[in-house]
């Protein structure tokens, strides 16, 4: 068995598949190539790609979305435990215990769970351990009695096919029942906002629920909008099983467009029905200040099973909340918290309730995995935040009154003291963020301070958008607590196929639990002390919707809750940070990635990334009271660049002094640098390699303003070598004749090559797939030509070659 020539899709079909089979892997207990990630959405101005997502070559399941083991397998030009490393990192990823490598020579087994003799072992193929032996492993390492076991393997809900779980709720889901089914009670799960959370609660409500392990459920949530969600959608296989504690019903239309009625359980006098088993209700409509408003006590302490508290990062967390009496009267139910951001401060605490989480998937990770939408950041700042407002001695309010002698700072405006210049001017720039963008119906928030100010805004966007006003007074609408016909909007605002709102104001109501798929712009118009809450805001706009083409969005902060960056609990950082000078844009410049003029994929695009959007081929209150001052000027300040470094803080400097650092980082000297682009068969490879550390040339390259290649623009950036232009270095090989010992046919060719370098800046000629492209194409087939140097190898080395020589002058 030592065919080197076997590909790694041979070794399978060969080797591994059948020696799997002959241990009693079944064909539904075992899954080729399985695809966990999305691939990361990469952005580039408005040119959007993905990247290459991750795949295990095979996973091992005891049951439909229970993974036990994992298999890395490798061709014979590999050792057998070659793909050991890349098999732990994704079976950490999978949480999956037992991992196997192979070139299908045999197996190496490696055990995460510490209880084998040794951890890695050698194993012949005949040797591939039977499901009855990997889940007793598995079971032995869980310490599963047979009751537990009965509600481990539980089966999920399975609707045909359209729904399964992404790989980090199976975890989460996994965890969970694993901790309940062992006797656990209070249970913490942490996962990103537009991360799945409900849809993963479903699922572990389905499985012990249909396990009996669990017979009365109740859901709670502070959101109407949560609920009725919930019921018609995540929660719709439960049917007559559920029902909202709500006494007035209501019709609403479900994702996929059927209207359905929902089931209450309260009748006209505010009495519960008890013969429902899944119950879904509001903090609010079942607990008050006044004792009639607590209905839950009119249910027995050991009523539900179990309790599910959804977004349990706000009022249930505190120890003297309202809404936690209802958790304590339930004291002896199992309770489930989820949460995109566990609150942890020195009056409230997640963890000192519930326990540490079962389960962690954050925003970075979302965002790695291609699962959620990265970011771009516009920073605004307006000259009275920065350096506050004093009044005029004598200055006095709209009303008459004096205004009391002090510097007013960021804090005070819109709370206590309203510029309205300083409101027109942050509609103003919302309003041509959205007109650069070239879509001015792209969905849109704007946080305010409270709900006047939400009103102030309405009324300033309105008049810097009068034109589509007047098309549609719902273009702008103010969507808080207070606002009846705002909120009767909320439905529309969320709805993808809804044209209308387009930008909504707000002050904390769409903060939290809100699904915006659509949402591409949040502007933030008031302080956000907390990074709770900061994530939160974040969440309205991570969620990728493909069918409108929204992979990432904006964020617009004029009041620097952006600063939060800097926070080492921050994870998640924007792909752009922009700060607009003077009368510059306020959309932020385009990044490296510009589509050629004859369609080609742009400068950068990786090989393995796949264009998913390109612009130019797709479809396109306080009692205390405010002080309103008249005539006081507010204007943008120009501003500087910021660059997020390695550690996630801000750092300052000129775009060719940030260049040059980090290239000096990594490569230590000139000499450091020629040698690894010598040693790369691939240049493009080390120039990838700089782009996925956040370094593109492009960006530079453009700034000098010369036609210089990589090379060239490395070598005088950071080493203060002369720049020599593409074309210069084609002239020196011109002068040299060193295509003369080649035929006319192979000449041709390498001339054409060097043409091509210096017009198109081509960085790697031994690419052979360039031969099938014009001019080449008009020589002959790419056949034809590689055998006019004799075969491939010869090729190859003649290109080579021939790049060697540009750069004879230094290397």
């Amino acid at each position: 068995m030592t065919n080197r020539s076997l590909s790694e899709r041979d070794v399978c079909t060969k080797f591994i598949t059948p020696a799997i089979s002959r241990a009693g892997w079944k064909q539904d207990q075992f899954r080729e190539e399985v695809f966990f990630t999305k691939g990361r959405i990469i952005v580039r101005g408005k040119l959007v790609s993905r990247g290459k997502p991750q795949f295990a070559d095979y996973v091992l399941y005891q049951k439909s979305n229970i993974p036990i083991a994992l298999i890395e397998a490798k061709d014979r030009n590999h050792s057998i435990g070659d793909g050991m490393q890349q098999a732990l990192n994704y079976a950490e990823t999978l949480d999956i215990p037992f991992v196997f490598s192979s070139n299908g020579d045999g197996f190496l087994f490696h055990d995460r769970t510490g209880r084998s003799q040794q951890t890695e072992t050698r194993l012949n193929l005949d040797e591939f351990p039977s499901p009855e032996t990997v889940w007793r492993w598995y079971r032995e390492w869980k310490q599963l009695d047979a009751g537990e076991e009965k509600i481990v393997l539980q089966s999920f809900h399975d609707d045909g096919g359209e729904k399964s779980p992404r790989y980090y709720q199976l975890n989460a889901i996994n965890r969970t029942v694993e901790a309940i089914a062992k006797g656990r009670d209070r249970i913490l799960l942490v996962m990103a906002t537009g991360t799945g959370k409900t849809y993963t609660a479903f699922q572990i409500i389905w499985r012990l629920w249909q396990a009996g392990e669990k017979k009365r459920i109740l859901f709670l949530a502070d959101r109407n909008v949560l609920i009725d969600q919930t019921m018609v959608n995540d929660f719709r296989p439960f049917g007559s099983a559920m029902a909202k504690l709500s006494s007035k019903s209501k019709t609403i239309e479900s994702e996929s467009g059927d209207l359905e009625e929902l089931r209450t359980a309260l009748d006209k006098k505010r009495r519960i029905d008890t013969s429902y088993e899944i119950y879904l209700g509001l903090y609010q409509a079942i607990t008050g200040p006044d004792d009639r408003d607590k209905i839950f006590k009119e249910l027995s302490p050991d009523f539900f099973d179990l309790i599910v508290i959804d977004e349990c990062h706000r009022g249930s967390a505190a120890e003297d909340a309202a809404w936690r009496e209802i958790l304590e009267h339930f004291s002896s139910a199992t309770q489930i918290g989820l949460t995109a951001t566990p609150k942890e401060t020195e009056y409230v605490s997640n963890i000192a309730y519930f326990g540490e989480p079962v389960y962690s998937y954050s925003l970075r990770q979302g965002i790695e995995d291609g699962f959620l939408a990265p970011y771009k950041v516009i920073k605004i700042h307006i000259d009275r935040d920065i350096e506050g407002y004093r009044p005029e001695t004598g200055q006095r309010d709209r009303d008459g009154d004096e205004v009391e002698d002090r510097i007013y700072n960021q804090r005070d405006f819109d709370r206590s003291l309203v510029l309205d210049e300083r409101t027109k001017i942050v509609a103003r720039k919302v309003s041509d963020f959205l007109k650069e963008s070239g879509d001015r119906h792209q969905k849109t928030i704007v946080f305010c301070v409270d709900q006047e100010h939400a009103s102030r805004m309405r009324q300033a966007l309105v008049n810097e958008n009068s034109d589509l006003v007047a098309e549609n007074h719902r273009y702008v609408m103010r969507i808080t607590g207070s606002d009846k016909d705002g909120l009767d909007q909320l439905g529309n605002f969320i709805d993808p196929e809804s044209p209308y709102p387009v930008i909504v104001t707000t002050s904390r109501l769409l903060s939290t639990g809100v699904d915006a798929q659509t949402c591409r712009l949040i502007a933030l118009d008031r302080p956000v002390g907390s990074m709770t809450e900061f994530k939160q805001i974040l969440g309205r706009g991570t969620r990728v919707h493909n069918d409108t083409q929204k992979y990432f969005f904006t964020l617009m902060d004029f009041r620097g809750a952006t600063n939060h960056f800097a926070d080492p609990a921050f994870d998640g950082e924007p792909v752009q940070i922009y700060e607009p000078t003077g009368d510059a844009p306020v959309s932020p410049p385009d990044e490296p990635g510009t589509p050629t003029s004859d369609g080609a994929s742009p400068p950068g695009v990786g090989e393995e990334e796949e264009v998913i959007y390109d612009p130019e081929h797709s479809p396109s209150p306080s009692a205390r009271k405010k002080i309103y001052v008249d005539g006081v000027t507010a204007e943008i300040v120009a501003e500087r660049v910021e660059y997020l470094d390695e550690n996630g803080r801000l750092i300052t400097e000129s775009l060719r002094d940030f260049t040059r650092r980090s290239l000096k980082k990594r490569f230590a000297s000139m000499d450091d640098f020629l040698r690894r682009w010598n040693a790369a068969e691939r240049k493009q490879a080390v120039l990838d390699e700089l782009e996925a550390e956040g370094l593109p040339l492009s960006l530079i390259g453009r700034e000098i303003g010369q036609d210089l290649d990589p090379f060239d623009l490395i070598l005088h950036v950071a080493f203060d070598q002369p720049a020599f232009t593409r074309r210069e270095r084609a002239q020196n090989i011109k002068k040299r004749d060193a295509f003369g010992k080649y035929g006319d046919t192979a000449r041709k060719v390498l001339e054409a090559l060097l043409k091509k370098y210096a017009d198109e800046g081509v960085t790697d000629l031994a690419d052979v797939r360039v031969l099938s492209i014009s001019p080449f194409s008009k020589m002959g087939t790419p056949v034809q030509l590689v055998k006019a140097f004799g075969g491939r190898q010869e090729f190859e080395r003649a290109a080579n070659d021939l790049q060697a020589s540009l750069y004879d002058d230094v290397s």
